[in-house]
């Protein structure tokens, strides 16, 4: 997600490094940056051009703060612009004085909307809200079946009264059906089209009257690009809606939609796709996503997602024993599956800052360097898990677990190496003594190839490795 977008705005900042403070003059070949990596997005061009022009107007102005580089500062007021046209704060969803709280959900066919749906209930329910689905959607085969698979799924009851009943009336007494559950939310999914035409209009008008919804929300495939600007404007001013989901935010989008939108047609992006699974639904802060566009990360979705799977129990219990040297591989094969929990290993590091120069063939050798760990793992005895020192001390227990994994020998014994290595980091950091960068870059990212990104890296303590570090260039540089 916006991989492209942040190279190329890296590219401005370069533009202005080495000056002594930001100028007129030298600003210019900046701003010409900014705007090819905007267009190059697939931003619409008047958000584009009232974007560069009030990036430079606030550069301009800008007074020089002692010990902020240029460059730093150029970043900054990018950013906040960037947090401005995507509209600055999160806006939540609509809760109705008397429940049920009505949200219909709208969108073209194909951009993901029943799965949504469901992704929306989801977050609903993790939010201790009750929710009842309502499937209204009777033109696509299999539309009402898909949603009461993930219905299912996820333990959220379905309305639905078959494909040959008018959508009006599904919609009407799926309503109903809440207000007599007592539930307090319901969402309504209606049918899409391949493109905008005047019957699904007028259809989506009927079920909005019938149910008088608390919350309209468009649906719109992020890989539309600025199209899903005006995709939006376009239902505003036909049926009104109050917010759009982004989704397919995972794949290979340029992230003109995400910077489009809120400009183009007024309305906030209020959640975002960002996988195929049904828990990958993210509520949309300006601020986070500006962090991630500028390869900052996003470190408070990440201390989201893990609150949402970590027990505050276990997590005391596991203090405790990284402090006394205690951690073993079962807390680490734990600590695996709760990561994988939490969605794909890029995702998650992407959120980290400092982490945007693993590139994706480093993210595919880290994914297979866990998966290579936990075959290790699962080959060990219940004794040899819980006493990793054992590992260590016998060449024979090694060759066993190699030969139970499928995996070399070597592979074994560096496992053996790095996860002693990095609970003797841990522990050091439990009781409040930091140890070395480079030994922290060496502890976290042995397991990812080996590969330790330029941000990450210590100074080390030898001449020769100072060298290496000045020839690598990473974001903490700029």
């Amino acid at each position: 997600m916006f991989d492209a977008l942040a190279e190329h705005l890296e590219d401005a900042w370069k533009k202005v490094r080495g000056q002594d403070k930001i100028t007129e003059t030298n600003i210019q070949e900046a701003l010409i940056q900014v705007r090819r990596a905007l267009l190059e997005a697939d931003v619409n061009l008047q958000v584009v051009r009232n974007f560069v022009a009030n990036v430079e107007k606030a550069a301009v102005g800008a007074e020089v703060i002692t010990g902020v580089r240029p460059s730093q500062q150029l970043i900054k007021i990018v950013y906040d612009e960037l947090v401005k046209v995507m509209g600055t704060s999160n806006v939540s969803l609509a809760k109705a004085e008397t429940s049920p709280t009505v949200i219909l959900m709208a969108g073209l066919q194909g951009t993901g909307k029943t799965t949504a749906t469901a992704k929306l209930a989801l977050y609903l329910h993790k939010e201790k809200r009750s929710c009842l689905m309502v499937a209204a959607d009777v033109y696509r085969p299999a539309a009402i079946s898909q949603l009461i698979a993930l219905g299912q799924q996820i333990k959220v009851p379905v309305f639905e009264l078959g494909s040959e009943a008018n959508p009006v009336d599904i919609a009407r007494q799926g309503v109903e059906k809440a207000k007599g559950m007592g539930l307090d939310t319901v969402i309504v999914d209606t049918a899409g089209r391949l493109q905008i035409d005047e019957s699904m209009m007028v259809e989506l008008i009927r079920i909005k009257d019938a149910i008088k919804p608390d919350d309209i929300l468009l649906v719109v495939d992020a890989m539309t690009g600025q199209e899903a600007a005006n995709l939006t404007r376009t239902f505003h001013e036909q049926i009104g809606i109050t917010g759009a989901i982004l989704t397919k935010m995972d794949g290979d989008t340029r992230g003109g939609a995400a910077l489009s939108i809120r400009q183009i047609s007024e309305k906030p992006i209020k959640f975002i796709g960002v996988g195929e699974k049904v828990e990958a639904l993210q509520a949309f802060y300006p601020d986070r996503m500006a962090s991630r566009i500028l390869n900052m990360g996003d470190v408070l979705t990440l201390v989201e997602k893990a609150q949402e799977e970590i027990d505050i129990a276990d997590l005391e219990k596991m203090q405790s024993k990284i402090v006394e040297a205690k951690f073993d591989f079962n807390d680490f094969l734990k600590q695996m599956h709760l990561m994988k929990n939490m969605g794909s290993l890029g995702g998650l590091l992407k959120m980290i800052p400092g982490m945007n120069k693993l590139n994706d063939i480093d993210i595919e050798k880290g994914e297979t360097e866990l998966k290579r760990t936990e075959a290790m793992i699962s080959s060990m005895t219940f004794e040899e898990r819980i006493n990793p020192d054992l590992l260590a001390k016998s060449p024979s227990r090694r060759r066993r677990i190699a030969r139970g994994s499928g995996h070399s020998e070597t592979k074994v014994g560096e496992l053996v190496k790095n996860f002693t290595r990095m609970r003797s980091m841990m522990q050091q950091m439990g009781q409040g003594r930091m140890p070395p960068m480079s030994e922290i870059g060496s502890g976290m990212f042995a397991g990812i190839g080996g590969q330790i990104p330029p941000g990450f890296r210590g100074h080390g303590s030898t001449k020769k490795k100072k060298k290496k570090i000045k020839k690598k260039k990473g974001f903490g540089q700029l």
